[in-house]
């Protein structure tokens, strides 16, 4: 049986769902994550996605990750890759559960979304026909993540951090750009902190003018060849040339996927988005540890 914590934390989660589920539909109450991680829960909301989806909005699973105390907490939104949140085996992908747990140990409550399963995709890396787009889809999603825990009583509603990696860090770019189209009108507050792990800049580096409504920290690697450097450079020098708050670390040497916690350095194949159909992805001991330094501060400075 669980501890008597994580079930006061279950029913708090399901009463804050049941109030703002419509009636004719409601989600199911959250339940415990299975096989593991211990503690975690997975709970469901809505997408602010009504207006792509014709008013019917789409139901979202996510887990979520609650430190020890009575709260309210500061918490961050992590999204997921192309890969999405889940390995073959159903368990969280390895990257995004120790990101998780090293945030919770922080004291932040942490809820990772899954914008794939819901719609019936699995993966977006080898496809062409991009069936859960960044910039529309998902950024809805993150805004859908963010009311959902404004909604909650354990969650300091104006301390939240949205966080993404590669596909979830264009996500990110995208959902705190000041011209976003999927921020809900009359939002009390936004994303207070944004961190982007090597997100393709590509086409926002394209724009004219890039703005954002938090700060916004990228980390990606040098060496990066499937969502290059380069164009990160190009948007972080124009949006800080018109004084937005926009900062770029670049590791050398490291190559995609840099801040996984155990992976061989490889070559994958079937990559869609890249010219040569192949991408270098593994684990950059030096900026790993970088990063797993940095990101905790620059969470700290703003959501404490």
């Amino acid at each position: 049986m669980p501890p008597l914590r994580d079930l006061l934390s279950m029913l708090t989660l399901a009463l804050a769902i049941a109030a703002c589920a419509p009636r004719s539909t409601p989600p199911p109450p959250p339940t415990p994550l299975a096989p593991r991680p211990a503690g975690a829960l997975r709970v469901r909301f809505a997408s602010h996605d009504a207006d792509l989806t014709r008013g019917a909005p789409t139901w979202l699973d996510a887990a979520v990750f609650r430190p020890a105390g009575l709260g309210p907490f500061p918490a961050v939104i992590a999204l997921h890759g192309c890969a999405g949140p889940y390995d073959r085996h159903g368990e969280l992908q390895a990257r995004d559960l120790d990101w998780a747990l090293r945030l919770r140990a922080e004291g932040y409550l942490v809820l990772l979304p899954d914008s794939f399963g819901p719609r019936g995709v699995r993966e977006t890396c080898t496809r062409h026909d991009h069936p859960v787009r960044p910039g529309f889809e998902r950024a809805r999603d993150a805004y859908g993540a963010l009311l959902y825990l404004q909604s909650l009583p354990d969650v300091r509603a104006d301390r939240v951090a949205l966080l993404g990696w590669s596909n979830g860090g264009i996500t990110t770019l995208s959902a705190i750009a000041s011209t976003s189209q999927a921020r809900p009108r009359g939002l009390a507050h936004d994303f207070r902190v944004a961190v982007a792990f090597y997100p393709g800049c590509a086409r926002v580096a394209e724009r004219d003018t890039y703005g954002v409504v938090a700060p916004l920290h990228i980390l990606i690697g040098e060496s990066d060849d499937w969502t290059p450097a380069a164009p990160c450079r190009a948007l972080t020098e124009r949006a800080r040339a018109a004084g937005e708050p926009v900062e770029l670390v670049v590791y050398p040497g490291a190559f995609h996927d840099f801040d996984a916690p155990a992976m061989t350095v490889h070559v994958r194949r079937g990559v869609a988005s890249t010219r040569s159909g192949t991408a270098t992805l593994g684990t950059n001991p030096g900026a790993r540890a970088d990063a797993v330094r940095r990101v905790p501060v620059i969470l700290a400075r703003a959501l404490r």
